[in-house]
């Protein structure tokens, strides 16, 4: 889970590495309005500091946030104040309304440990939406796509902060465990080290669609957007 440290410098970090959120939430919102164009609410389940949050509100006109890291939390709620984040986990989604939109971005849905979890925790977003409600998920990388050995580095520098992130991962069977660690110096900040693990389930594509089916959702899968990851977009029956 992440910690202060990486609350910090996560959005900054990831925008100067190319990461932008604008344009991904334009993206996801793009995919939404065909299959439902009038969404007005969404659901952001793991939101992290609120930097995809912020933008889908000015694309719908009610955001909401899920969040389990209490740091992430805390920079999600600074980010967006006009939007009510909750703090709680994806596998108990139980926020006693439903929204026209729910999405989880950044691969955060590899968090889950295995294929009864991804199925009840899609099931539990189906139970959260709006009747012909739309699902987005971002997927972490699929087990067929996924790299035995990977390395990757950065070093970037925002203002008077420069900032190294260097990253290890490493398949084990279903699993990428991904250790990561992070260099930040300022002046009058000296130099601060710290290193996070993230252990991210590889699921099958096929095994995605499955779930989306088992929780009564009708799935698409967008190839070569979400850098080459693609996109899940799944619209809820009308029932539901």
């Amino acid at each position: 889970m992440y910690g202060p440290g990486m609350a910090e410098i996560y959005e900054i970090l990831h925008q100067a590495r190319g990461k932008d959120y604008r344009a991904e939430a334009a993206t996801v919102a793009g995919h939404v309005r065909v299959r439902s164009p009038r969404a007005a609410t969404l659901l952001d389940v793991a939101c992290g500091t609120g930097a995809h949050l912020r933008e889908f509100a000015g694309l719908f006109d009610e955001v909401e946030g899920l969040e389990l890291s209490d740091a992430m939390l805390a920079a999600a709620r600074a980010a967006v104040p006009a939007a009510v984040v909750h703090g709680g986990d994806m596998r108990e989604l139980a926020l006693g309304r439903s929204y026209d939109v729910i999405t989880c971005m950044f691969g955060s849905i590899a968090y889950l440990k295995d294929t009864s979890e991804l199925t009840s925790t899609l099931r539990s977003f189906a139970e959260h939406l709006t009747p012909g409600g739309v699902v987005a998920v971002d997927p972490w990388w699929f087990l067929e796509t996924s790299v035995e050995h990977h390395v990757s580095g950065d070093t970037v520098t925002v203002g008077r902060r420069t900032m190294t992130r260097v990253s290890y991962t490493e398949r084990e069977e279903r699993t990428s465990h991904m250790t990561v660690h992070y260099v930040v110096a300022e002046p009058g900040g000296g130099v601060r080290h710290f290193a996070e693990r993230h252990d991210l389930t590889l699921f099958t594509r096929a095994e995605y669609e499955e779930a989306f089916a088992k929780a009564g959702l009708r799935v698409a899968h967008i190839d070569g957007i979400q850098s080459g990851r693609g996109l899940f977009v799944a619209v809820g029956d009308t029932d539901l």
